[in-house]
C-alpha cells in the first residue's frame, strides 16, 4: 500500500520544455545571437547530453552548467562568454512557469490522501523560483534538490538522504512519479520504492528500467497509486 508520494519535477509537475524554450531564446536574444528553431533545438540536445552524463556520474554539475554553453557556441562558431551565458539563462529559467496538464489537479486530490515530497535534479536557484512562481510549495512536506544534497537522482544516496529525513520507515511505502527512466524510475529502483512512470508521449519502454506503473495522463495516478 503507497503511503508517501515522492514526485519528479521537470516534466511531470511543470512543463521543463517550454519553460526552457522560451529561457533559451531570450538568453540568446541578450547575448546577441539570433534563436532561430534550429539553435534552441541544437541547445536542447547539447543540455540533455550533459545532465545524461551527470546521471552517469561522468562529469560534476558545475561542469554540466557551463560546458552544454560552452559546447552551444562552438557548435555555432560563436564568441561569448560560457559563465556569463549560464548566468542570464539560470535568471530567465528561475522566471515563470508552465503547468502540466492535470498538475495541479492532481496535487490537491493527492495531497488529501499522501504526504507529498518533491525531489528535483534541478539547480537549487532556478528551481526556488520555478517552485515560488507556481505557487505549489505548500503541497509538499519537503523539497529535496540535489544540488543542496550532494547526490542526483539516480543515485541510491541521493534517495538515502531524502528517507534520513522522510523517515526510514515509510520507504517501504514510498512511491516515486516521473517522467525520465534514467533518473525517476531507475532512481526508484536504486531506492527500493515503487516506480511510476508519467509517460504522456507513449515513448518505448526499456526492460532494462522497468516502471511497475506506466501512466498516460497525471488523472490516471490516483486510481495508479490505489493499485499498487
Amino acid at each position: 500500500m503507497i503511503e508517501t508520494v515522492l514526485f519528479d519535477l521537470d516534466d511531470t509537475l511543470l512543463d521543463f520544455h517550454r519553460a526552457e524554450k522560451r529561457a533559451i531564446t531570450r538568453t540568446m536574444r541578450e547575448c546577441g545571437l539570433e534563436p532561430d528553431e534550429e539553435r534552441v533545438a541544437l541547445y536542447s540536445r547539447i543540455n540533455r547530453e550533459q545532465w545524461k552524463l551527470l546521471e552517469r556520474g561522468l562529469i560534476t554539475r558545475d561542469e554540466v552548467l557551463t560546458r552544454r554553453f560552452s559546447l552551444l557556441l562552438e557548435a555555432l562558431g560563436a564568441e561569448g562568454d560560457p559563465r556569463a551565458m549560464r548566468a542570464i539563462y539560470e535568471r530567465n529559467l528561475s522566471e515563470g512557469h508552465f503547468f502540466m496538464p492535470g498538475a495541479l489537479e492532481t496535487l490537491d486530490r493527492l495531497s488529501l490522501k499522501y504526504p507529498l515530497y518533491l525531489v528535483s535534479n534541478g539547480t537549487a536557484r532556478v528551481q526556488d523560483g520555478r517552485l515560488r512562481s507556481a505557487g505549489i510549495l505548500p503541497y509538499f512536506r519537503e523539497v529535496f534538490i540535489s544540488e543542496r544534497m550532494g547526490y542526483v537522482k539516480p543515485q541510491k544516496e541521493y534517495f538515502d538522504c531524502c528517507f534520513a529525513v522522510i523517515g526510514e520507515d515509510r520507504r517501504p511505502g514510498a512511491v516515486i512519479v516521473g517522467d525520465s527512466l534514467t533518473s525517476d524510475i531507475r532512481g526508484g529502483i536504486n531506492a527500493g520504492i515503487h516506480t511510476v512512470w508519467y509517460n504522456p508521449e507513449g515513448k518505448p519502454a526499456d526492460p532494462d528500467t522497468p516502471a511497475e506503473v506506466t501512466v498516460r495522463a497525471l488523472s490516471e495516478l490516483e486510481e495508479a497509486l490505489e493499485r499498487l
